[in-house]
């Protein structure tokens, strides 16, 4: 709901609109957000009661919406740069029509990971989802990616796939692809179709909507494999939320 009534029309700069987004999420926290409060000590005249920050907690029905907030403004409604008017008239229009459930994913895309010893299932939208060894498949509404690790990649261009004795990798394979094919029969405007790789010109799709938790200047992104880490200077999910209680904190409460 917060997508569709950001009211672009009322706005010049996109940074207005970012900061209306940021108020409103301010103002929801400030009113829905509980605090644990320290316990006055009455032999203390001079001690001052104050809520402590690190306890903040939303509703269930709310303790998502933060995250939801943070994927809003880093999706193509908000941010505009290297998109055409025409892109971003095209994507505010369809979010205007669509239901909740594309709506969200919209915002938020969906991301199912594939590997040989566990079950499909669905992952965090984060780079610790990243891995050699798996095959990642995104729903981003407008696009439909498939994602091969660099162990994946490395198998398929040996040929592992077309001996008999690995059927298995095989059918590894071909599992995001049957998934991505009902997607696609059901969707309109039918999304864009990438398969791609670690390294590919295209994983550039999947890592601009990952939560940038490793990075190229993060002490966990330089112990991680370079698969895991994305060269961004994006501000990550739990900084965005660290700075969020911090506000409220100090300015609202």
């Amino acid at each position: 709901m917060m997508g569709r009534i950001i009211r672009m029309k009322n706005y010049v700069d996109n940074r207005d609109v970012l900061r209306w987004v940021d108020r409103m999420l301010i103002r929801l926290c400030a009113r829905y957000a509980d605090y644990r409060v320290f316990p006055v000590f009455f032999d203390f005249p001079n001690f001052v009661q104050k809520d402590d920050p690190s306890s903040f907690r939303l509703a269930d029905n709310f303790s998502i919406y933060p995250q939801f907030m943070f994927h809003l403004r880093r999706s193509p409604f908000l941010q505009v740069f290297n998109q055409s008017p025409d892109e971003t008239a095209f994507m505010r229009s369809v979010l205007n029509v669509e239901n909740v459930e594309n709506s969200l994913i919209m915002i938020q895309p969906t991301l199912t990971s594939f590997t040989f010893d566990k079950e499909p299932e669905p992952v965090l939208l984060d780079s610790s989802s990243l891995a050699d060894n798996v095959i990642l498949l995104m729903d981003t509404y407008f696009h439909i990616l498939i994602y091969h690790g660099l162990q994946i990649s490395q198998w398929m261009k040996a040929g592992y796939q077309e001996q008999e004795e690995y059927e298995n990798f095989r059918e590894l394979l071909e599992a995001p692809k049957a998934e991505a094919a009902e997607l696609l029969v059901d969707r309109f405007p039918v999304p864009r179709y990438i398969v791609t790789q670690h390294g590919g010109s295209q994983a550039r799709f999947l890592l601009s909507k990952l939560n940038p938790s490793t990075t190229h200047a993060s002490a966990a992104g330089f112990g991680q494999p370079a698969a895991q880490a994305i060269f961004t200077d994006d501000v990550n999910l739990q900084t965005f939320f660290e700075h969020l209680k911090k506000y409220l904190h100090t300015k609202v409460l």
